[in-house]
């Protein structure tokens, strides 16, 4: 069977013998066209399986009302919260998304960011490779068209950018163990120099100084994949030292699991003699158990509101690029991995 091709607006106008120009009016319910008209060119249209194209109707109209997303991983649990967000915000102001994955690759994301800026979006949502070092690329298109970053941004890209409170929330995390009468607070961290990593361990650092606790670095763990495996193997570390750690913040909750399983392999009570907090309330946080204290991202809401700042840089464009960095609040969920039960 041989592929039907689209039909165009041209074939439709000679079809029904009237101008191209009428036939674009009446498909857009224009106020000029005589509803009989309408009803013709619609009906013909449907018939047809018409399907207006949407990059000529941005060439001629300098929109597509299209936005791009970048992310480095779509199957993340709270990448997808934002992905939500951002469909759902950009449904409710008429736009379509195109969503891309980096595979936390720096080559696949200045490949996806070229590719958007081909297909003519009106502006990019974009969250940053892990290892991203190379920004050229990125600061190219933003001569081009408005860009958002979310989650994991940049200082060195002057664009608008959606994160959380980071060290805020880290530093509630820790100083709700040391009031809890923690006294020696391991984490687990990212090696690498990523935005969340360390405004995480800053938050962590000041918390100690904040309430005159001494920073031990046998206790400060890290590792370049934070993941569950990383999390049990780094608190096995720990664990074996002479004086081991008497509650553990880990920078994921993947971490923060991989931690609560060490623990349990070693029948060492959660929490009363090593407390455990995370960092994302993940839908794993409530099935481990304990359940695990963690800080809560609101991933709907980073994704609503990048979008409602980038349409609005894409309706109001300014002369200049402006950095402009926009925090939004957590909350610390406290459950049993921290508090216990009654």
């Amino acid at each position: 069977m041989s592929k039907k091709r689209n039909i165009t607006l041209k074939e439709l106008a000679q079809e029904l013998n009237l101008s191209i120009s009428t036939v674009s009016r009446a498909l857009n319910d224009h106020p000029d066209i005589s509803i009989e008209t309408k009803e013709r060119v619609q009906k013909l249209a449907k018939q047809l399986h018409y399907a207006p194209n949407l990059f000529a109707r941005g060439f001629r109209s300098h929109e597509t009302y299209m936005l791009g997303v970048i992310v480095p991983n779509i199957s993340h649990m709270f990448t997808s919260t934002i992905l939500k967000g951002i469909l759902e915000e950009a449904e409710l102001r008429g736009y379509r998304v195109i969503i891309s994955e980096s595979k936390n690759s720096e080559t696949k994301q200045i490949e996806m960011l070229r590719t958007m800026n081909q297909f003519g979006v009106d502006g990019i949502l974009m969250s940053l490779a892990r290892k991203t070092t190379r920004v050229d690329e990125v600061l190219n298109v933003l001569e081009r068209v408005p860009i958002v970053l979310f989650d994991k941004v940049s200082s060195k890209v002057p664009c608008t950018q959606i994160v959380i409170n980071e060290e805020e929330a880290a530093f509630n995390a820790v100083e709700h163990l040391i009031e809890l009468g923690k006294q020696r607070i391991a984490i687990i961290k990212e090696t690498e120099n990523s935005y969340n990593s360390e405004k995480r361990y800053a938050g962590y650092l000041r918390a100690l100084n904040h309430h005159g606790l001494p920073i031990r670095k046998k206790i400060i763990q890290s590792t370049e994949d934070i993941s569950i495996a990383n999390g049990r193997r780094l608190t096995n570390i720990l664990l074996s030292l002479k004086k081991r750690p008497d509650a553990i913040f880990a920078i994921t909750d993947n971490a923060a699991i991989g931690a609560i399983k060490a623990l349990h392999k070693l029948n060492i009570k959660i929490p009363d003699e090593v407390a455990v907090v995370g960092f994302s309330n993940s839908v794993n946080s409530t099935i481990i158990q304990p359940a695990l204290t963690t800080v809560d991202q609101p991933g709907d809401r980073i994704g609503r509101t990048a979008v409602k700042f980038l349409i609005d840089e894409i309706k109001n464009p300014k002369n200049e690029i402006v950095t402009k960095t926009v925090e939004i609040k957590t909350n610390l969920i406290v459950r049993d991995s921290s508090l216990g039960t009654n």
